[in-house]
C-alpha cells in the first residue's frame, strides 16, 4: 500500500475540520515538551502537513526543517504567517533526506500509522535515526490501538459523531495490522467524503522498532502533560534517543 498521500479536498479542508486540533490548551503541551526535547538545537517534523506544529514551534526560536509528502498540504503550510522560516522539502519520511542533522526529529498526530507496512513504519525510524545526533530524540505521538473497543462480532467503531463529522474505524486485516478510517464532515456548505488505510502498532513494536535503529526508549508518556503510560492509555507519546 504505502505512504497515504493527502489529496488536493483533503488540504483545502483540514484546517476546519481540525480546528480543535489547533486551540492552544491542546497545542501549547505538546510544543512545550518538543521545544524541551529541542533545546538548543534544530528541529525535524516528518509529516509536517499544513504546519499545526512546525510554525508554533518555529515562533518559540527553535530552527524548524519539515518534511511533506503532500505538495498541496505543503501549500497550505507555506502560506501562512512565519512559514518563511520553516524549510518544507516535498518528499515521503521513510527515505527523503535532508542535509543537516537535528536535536529532535518528531512525529505526531498518529502519521506513522500512515506508512501501512511494516517494513517501511522500521524505515521512517532507520530515516529518523539517520538524521539525529548522538543525544538526539525521535518522539512519536500515536493512538493505542482500541479493539477492546469493538464490539464482539463487529468489525468496527464509531469513533466520531458530531453534527458536522462521522467517523467510523473499522478493523479490517487483524493479521497486516490493518484498518481503515472512514469520514463523512461537512465543511463549509458541502459534505466531504474521505478513507484511508493506516496500519496500527503496539507500544512494544515501535520499541522494536527503534532497537533495530540504534534507538532506545528515554521516555513514555499517555499524553504532552506526561501523565503516566498504563495498559489502560489509549494514546502514546514515546521518545527514543539516540546513544551518544
Amino acid at each position: 500500500m504505502g505512504s497515504i498521500v493527502w489529496d488536493q479536498d483533503i488540504a483545502e479542508v483540514y484546517d476546519a475540520v481540525y480546528a480543535a486540533m489547533f486551540d492552544e490548551a491542546v497545542l501549547g503541551p505538546m510544543v512545550d515538551r518538543l521545544a524541551e526535547l529541542a533545546g538548543e538545537g534544530p528541529a525535524l517534523e516528518f509529516a509536517a502537513g499544513t504546519g499545526r506544529v512546525a510554525l508554533p514551534l518555529s515562533k518559540r526560536g527553535i530552527p524548524v526543517s519539515a518534511i511533506e509528502l503532500s505538495p498541496h498540504m505543503a501549500d497550505r503550510l507555506r502560506a501562512k504567517p512565519g512559514a518563511d522560516a520553516v524549510a518544507v522539502t516535498i518528499g515521503d519520511m521513510t527515505t527523503t533526506r535532508v542535509p543537516e542533522t537535528f536535536t529532535l526529529v518528531y512525529l505526531v498526530a498518529n502519521t506513522i500509522m500512515n506508512v501501512t507496512t511494516q517494513d517501511e513504519q522500521v524505515s521512517v525510524f532507520a530515516n529518523a535515526a539517520a538524521h539525529l545526533r548522538p543525544g538526539g530524540c525521535f518522539v512519536v505521538e500515536l493512538v493505542v490501538p482500541q479493539l477492546r473497543a469493538v464490539p464482539r462480532g463487529e468489525m468496527g467503531r464509531v469513533f466520531a459523531l458530531d453534527a458536522d463529522h462521522v467517523g467510523i474505524e473499522t478493523f479490517d486485516d487483524l493479521v497486516g495490522q490493518i484498518a481503515w478510517s472512514h469520514h463523512w464532515m461537512e465543511v463549509q456548505g458541502r459534505l466531504v467524503r474521505h478513507a484511508a488505510p493506516y496500519r496500527f502498532v503496539w507500544p512494544s513494536e515501535l520499541d522494536l522498532m527503534a532497537r533495530l535503529a540504534g534507538l532506545r526508549l528515554r521516555s513514555r508518556w499517555a499524553d504532552w502533560e506526561r501523565s503516566p503510560f498504563t495498559s489502560d492509555s489509549s494514546r502514546q507519546v514515546a521518545a527514543f534517543e539516540k546513544p551518544v
